[in-house]
């Protein structure tokens, strides 16, 4: 199989980047430089093999409009996994990828020199501009032999989409031509309301690991969604899997999806994948997933026969296919910064040959499709006002994704810690979000972009020392298990008030040190008094909260109080056993 990289990625490497009518963006480098002008045609460049294509987003977490996005700087996982895909970041991931300075993939891909390159390389996704490309390839390969595929996590995380209980996105979806989708995010609107919201999509929604486990219920033990689907395009017959996310029940609220059962079930997949064979004589195999791609790495050596899994849920943009036990395994990054392209060659039950290509979403690059435009100012309208409200701009960048810190993470906890006046925050590790360049207005939206979630109350309540220890040594379990089948999803929790060493490498309940409340250290028999917000230990302080607030309320008002936020980059987090990119093994990853 041989990789096509001659693209737009390799033409803005070590040159800069010219706007899709040849104008120079940069004109200083470019009197300096003879560069080929770049071209919508030069992003769209693909060598197309056989008649078959599918197109892969996941992770859009409801963006509509284009955004900027920051990689983590800090991506660290167990021993056993760190510098493999998925647990690679910055300069490693350059040197993995083999990505240039400078380059509109070091943009989209890394963390580095992300505010030079963003006031470079402009917004990133939007359905308007994804519209554009996925047209284009449509009108290139043929309407009927164009598949469209969404591995989930895409109706939650903007206001509009809290707003609207999801059904802007489902609109967005059907505007783009969604064939098929998984889910994870999308459950926490309550099985009622996911029902309502399948009936307005067009495409379908299948899973084969979600189950009916009421035992009060007509149902019991039955499938709740379809778990295939077989598409014919391009004269190749393809078998589709749905895997939603194994863990919604644990990582999310069980209220949203009570009587549903959550599971990997690796069993039930490998008799799907010989069904489809089997009996249905499918030409290739592919597994729709929210599993994360460090799972379905797992998965594809528990599993034969599968000839793609096409990942989700940890957002990782991966420029190359993983290929394990045969199984080829493709992930395309998050909040519509990507759409992934496949080329499929198979028949008679064989693949033959495939292509491969992430395509980036440059805003700046893709012209906007109008009717997308169109539909995003519709959704947004009655709420403009209220989302378009300045509340105070920002002097250092503002993210969200990282391991242990991360800037935006911090001003919410700082923001829910002088409103309910506690000792120590914990704001929960979600991967979801945006990015506020240093300067720029921090608006009500981008408050949203971080906390638009269905259950977003506040809680202060009162906790020992002993348990808040032993709740930080739980969690950093889940993130850092040696098992990624045994990781349940998302970062380390994020502490306001508070800061710890770890050694990731350590044994369960034996990884965390130094761990100082208020600058001194845990007292193990005090009493602290303790907010926290996103499920993150709401069953210990459901009972005692008085007031619950609603997070974004309490962020925004203290945005609003302080005006100008100046949140410092230097994480609260010491890694003793892993030098994370950062210029000595202890130093503080940020």
């Amino acid at each position: 199989m041989d990789i096509s990289r001659r693209d737009f990625l390799q033409f803005a490497g070590a040159l800069g980047l010219l706007s899709a009518t040849g104008t120079n963006l940069f004109a200083g480098e470019a009197a300096k430089e003879k560069i080929k002008t770049l071209s919508f045609s030069d992003i769209m460049e693909f060598k197309a093999k056989g008649k078959a294509t599918i197109l892969h987003i996941c992770d859009m977490h409801a963006h509509i409009k284009p955004l900027y996005w920051r990689e983590p700087s800090t991506l660290i996982s167990a021993k056993n996994l760190v510098g493999t895909p998925g647990f690679i970041c910055g300069d490693a991931f350059k040197e993995y990828y083999g990505t240039k300075d400078g380059s509109i993939e070091q943009y989209f891909d890394t963390h580095n020199d992300f505010t030079e390159l963003a006031k470079k390389f402009g917004m990133m996704g939007g359905i308007a501009h994804m519209k554009t490309l996925i047209d284009h390839i449509r009108k290139e390969r043929g309407e009927k032999n164009v598949l469209l595929l969404d591995s989930g996590d895409t109706w939650q995380g903007t206001a509009v989409a809290l707003h609207t209980k999801g059904e802007a996105i489902v609109d967005a979806q059907n505007y783009l031509g969604v064939d098929v989708m998984v889910g994870h995010w999308e459950f926490t609107y309550g099985k009622e309301r996911v029902a309502e919201l399948i009936e307005k999509f067009n495409g379908e929604f299948i899973s084969q690991n979600v189950i009916d486990n009421d035992p009060f219920s007509d149902d019991f033990e039955e499938l709740i969604f379809p778990p295939t689907s077989i598409k014919e395009i391009g004269g190749t017959k393809i078998g589709i899997i749905g895997q939603s996310f194994p863990f919604t029940s644990t990582a999310n609220p069980k209220k949203f999806t009570e009587g549903w059962s959550f599971a990997l079930r690796h069993e039930t997949l490998q008799e799907y994948v010989d069904k489809l064979r089997k009996e249905d004589k499918v030409d290739a195999v592919v597994v729709l997933s929210h599993d994360g791609f460090s799972v379905d790495q797992e998965l594809a050596k528990k599993v034969t026969g599968v000839d793609f899994i096409l990942s989700g849920h940890t957002h990782d943009p991966s420029p190359k296919p993983i290929v394990i036990n045969d199984t080829v395994i493709l992930i395309a990054g998050s909040h519509g910064k990507y759409v992934g392209r496949l080329d499929i060659v198979a028949e008679k039950g064989k693949v033959k040959d495939y292509e491969f290509k992430l395509i980036p979403v440059a805003s700046k690059l893709i012209p906007a499709d109008k009717a997308g435009d169109e539909l995003i100012a519709k959704w947004y309208k009655p709420y403009d006002k209220e989302l378009n409200e300045v509340l105070g701009t920002t002097k250092n960048i503002l993210y969200k994704r990282d391991t242990f810190y991360s800037t935006f993470d911090a001003l919410i906890g700082q923001a829910i810690q002088e409103d309910g006046k506690a000792d120590i925050v914990f704001t929960p590790g979600y991967r979801w979000g945006t990015t506020v360049l240093p300067g720029d207005d921090i608006t009500k939206d981008n408050v949203y972009e971080m906390t638009a979630i269905t259950y977003p109350e506040v809680y202060t309540f009162d906790l020992k020392g002993e348990k808040i220890a032993k709740l930080m040594e739980d969690i950093a379990d889940n993130v850092f298990n040696e098992n990624p089948l045994l990781q349940q999803g998302g970062d380390m929790s994020r502490l306001t008030g508070a800061s710890y060493s770890i050694t990731i490498d350590e044994k369960a309940g034996k990884r965390i040190s130094d761990f100082m409340i208020g600058g001194k250290p845990i007292d193990l028999k005090k009493t602290y008094r303790v907010s926290s917000w996103g499920g993150n230990l709401q069953s210990a302080g459901a009972n005692q909260a008085k007031e619950t607030p609603a997070v974004y309320e309490v962020v925004s008002d203290y945005i609003r109080k302080k005006k100008v936020i100046d949140i410092p980059l230097e994480s609260n987090v010491k890694v003793l056993d892993f030098d994370c990119g950062c210029p000595t093994k202890g130093a503080k990853c940020s």
